[in-house]
């Protein structure tokens, strides 16, 4: 592990690359409590599992509007624009503290959705930014790295989210994921990060933008099969995601408030995942990573059926340890073999590709767990992603790895 703690020293030692992850630590604490306290709220003002379930639909429904919003990333320079993100939702979560009864939850759907697009844009500004600023080797230990700094405030800011929601109610949430976004905008104002100036190319069309982000991932074999892999495990983690409330709900018997829980177990199996990435990324071929990952989010998946509090827990920690895989694997490869001045909606587009069939699979999740059982469900969603595991790790994908710089 000497050369992997290497990695991780060097991209903790980078002055930009610090004010970024500390960025993300501090916008993750908020957004990590307000994606939980929403479906909370929503639960407890309507009564209804289908809602609560829809509210982190309205998060992920704005990736299918990714390649465009990538392309507006490339248009303009990325640092001025993740600032200018934060502070607008800085400024539109205080909305929120008008959501006091069933007939307002309009209110909470229209700041998520906006909540989401902000995201999408801001994902595909940051890894352009990243790909400039960090050197190729150390990609996957920086990404590691956004992955622990993202899913670890699952250990704390679920918990922190319910209780304060718990105490206060949901506009109190709203309130500390405002705070958070500005914090951020200040970080990332502090970044010293030399960019160039977007080709004035990008702007003379919305259509050959778009376009050249998907020809860059059709024309990348090493990056393609990790693309379509992910977007696989994602639909099904979606509609693990929508099962989540049924569990704890019919199968266990709690409160809707113990999903915080689940998250927190989750986030530290995330927290893992994110550490060993980058050193492991260095000793295997991607696909086997991804693969070896996406087989334990499946096993974990389907474990959940059991109506066992003991078992549903590990199974938390299965699945946030292995769903990341995946997701560091194909981001790591999409910013390693894109040119930098197609990369924010290359990867936009991948992004899209991977994430809407996750938002799909929560709209249907929402309705099949009023008519399904999660027995059934779970079992059927694991065997599903055991057979993309295989199909990644077929030997045919095994030339098509790309060497290391």
């Amino acid at each position: 592990m000497g050369s992997g703690g290497a990695g991780l020293g060097s991209v903790l030692r980078d002055r930009d690359a610090g004010l970024y992850l500390t960025g993300v630590v501090v916008s993750g604490f908020g957004t990590s409590a307000m994606w939980l306290a929403a479906g909370i709220w929503t639960k407890s003002l309507t009564g209804s599992d289908s809602l609560a379930a829809l509210t982190v639909f309205a998060l992920w429904a704005p990736t299918l509007a990714g390649p465009l919003l990538g392309a507006l990333a490339d248009r303009v320079r990325r640092r001025p624009l993740l600032i200018g993100c934060n502070l607008a939702m800085a400024a539109l979560l205080p909305l929120l503290l008008a959501v006091d009864s069933a007939d307002r939850v309009w209110i909470l759907f229209c700041v998520l959705f906006v909540h989401g697009a902000s995201g999408v844009l801001q994902d595909a500004a940051e890894s352009a930014l990243v790909a400039t600023a960090i050197a190729p080797r150390l990609l996957g230990d920086f990404n590691g790295l956004r992955m622990t700094a993202n899913e670890g405030m699952k250990l704390l800011a679920p918990l922190a989210g319910a209780a304060l929601f718990a105490r206060f109610g949901g506009g109190s949430v709203a309130l500390l994921d405002a705070v958070t976004f500005a914090v951020a905008a200040g970080l990332f104002a502090a970044m010293r990060v030399r960019e160039e100036k977007p080709r004035r190319a990008l702007a003379e069309g919305r259509g050959p933008g778009i376009a050249e982000g998907v020809r860059a991932l059709r024309d990348a074999p090493a990056v393609r099969p990790l693309v379509l892999a992910a977007s696989a495990t994602m639909l099904l983690a979606g509609l693990n995601g929508a099962a989540v409330y049924a569990v704890v709900d019919r199968g266990l018997g709690h409160s809707p408030a113990y999903v915080g829980v689940l998250y927190a177990v989750q986030g530290a199996g995330s927290v893992l995942a994110g550490l060993v990435a980058g050193p492991l990324l260095r000793r295997l071929p991607e696909r086997v990573f991804a693969a070896a990952g996406i087989a334990l989010f499946a096993l974990a998946v389907a474990a959940r059926a059991l109506p066992y509090d003991a078992v549903v827990l590990a199974s938390a920690a299965g699945v946030g340890a292995g769903l990341p895989c995946v997701l560091i694997a194909a981001l790591t490869a999409v910013q390693r073999d894109t040119p930098a001045p197609v990369l924010g909606r290359t990867a936009a587009t991948a992004n899209t590709l991977i994430y809407v069939p996750n938002a799909l699979a929560l709209a249907l999740g929402a309705g099949l767990i009023a008519l399904a059982d999660p027995a059934v469900l779970l079992p059927v969603t694991g065997a599903a992603g055991l057979l993309t595991a295989w199909a990644l790790a077929a030997p045919r994908h095994a030339r098509r790895k790309t060497p290391r710089p």
